[in-house]
């Protein structure tokens, strides 16, 4: 009886062992399948730029898209696992690729207006910008706004330097697909002034072309931001995220220095 009492407790103690053994090998299982485990695949998204707007977008010699702007959502992209394709387009047409969903993201220099809230959402300010009037160098007649009226103006189609130069009593606004043209035309003689956006102008005349110059002060105060269709709240939220991350780990701040010299206002850090 006794004999019979310790081969059952052999037996319990071996199924036991056994169970234990069991037990381990399967929690070895469960780590090696989740070491295993691939990274959560990058969401893409297109983004529509007009890329004749340096310093914040631009081509470079080599043909690659560079910039403010650029960076910007390239960091973005990097902090919220997103996989950005550039799509070069006229100014003009962001807004409506927009809203046939051709493309996601739009970030272009765009100034948030209450206009064009109605038909696409924006994210937060990414940066603070104006209107300036430029003239050729020699021009000492135009001073500042009030002096452009009969006179022909050159701006980009579709932006606020467009709708600012048409409320210029008799001028003759003369409207271009980019920016880069407007300046052409200004240096050419073929208008008086050009209207467009302060950081742009700034760029292009310390970019050896020196006899272009500001005239008065800034027009307006414009803030800047990320475009994207109505509805894609997911999408929104995650670029807003991703432009506070910056801000808050300093990186916004490189960026900013990089292609302005100068620290960004402290408002756009907040």
């Amino acid at each position: 009886m006794k004999s019979l009492k310790w081969l059952v407790l052999a037996v319990a103690v071996l199924m036991l062992a056994a169970l234990a053994t069991g037990c381990g090998g399967s929690k070895d299982n469960e780590q090696k399948d989740t070491s295993t485990q691939q990274p959560a695949a990058k969401q893409k998204i297109i983004v529509g730029s007009d890329t004749t707007f340096a310093p914040l977008e631009f081509a470079d010699e080599k043909g690659n898209y560079v910039g403010f702007d650029v960076d910007l959502i390239n960091e973005i992209a990097a902090v919220e696992n997103l996989e950005v394709e550039f799509r070069s387009m006229p100014f003009d047409g962001l807004i409506a690729g927009l809203v046939a969903n051709q493309i996601d993201v739009a970030i272009s220099s765009m100034s948030i207006t209450e206009k064009r809230k109605e038909s696409i959402d924006f994210s937060e300010p990414y940066y603070k910008s104006g209107l300036i009037v430029a003239v050729q160098a020699k021009n000492d007649t135009v001073k500042s706004i009030d002096d452009l009226t009969g006179k022909s103006i050159a701006v980009q189609s579709g932006t606020t330097g467009e709708a600012e130069a048409k409320k210029v009593a008799g001028a003759t606004v003369r409207s271009f697909t980019n920016s880069d043209q407007t300046f052409m035309e200004l240096k050419n003689g073929g208008v008086t002034a050009v209207i467009n956006d302060y950081p742009v102008t700034q760029y292009f005349i310390k970019q050896g072309n020196s006899d272009v110059k500001m005239v008065g002060e800034r027009l307006s105060s414009e803030d800047y931001g990320i475009a994207l269709p109505k509805g894609k709240t997911d999408l929104l939220n995650k670029i807003n995220h991703g432009l506070k991350e910056l801000k808050n780990n300093g990186k916004y701040k490189e960026l900013y220095m990089k292609w302005f010299g100068e620290e960004p206002p402290q408002e756009l850090l907040q």
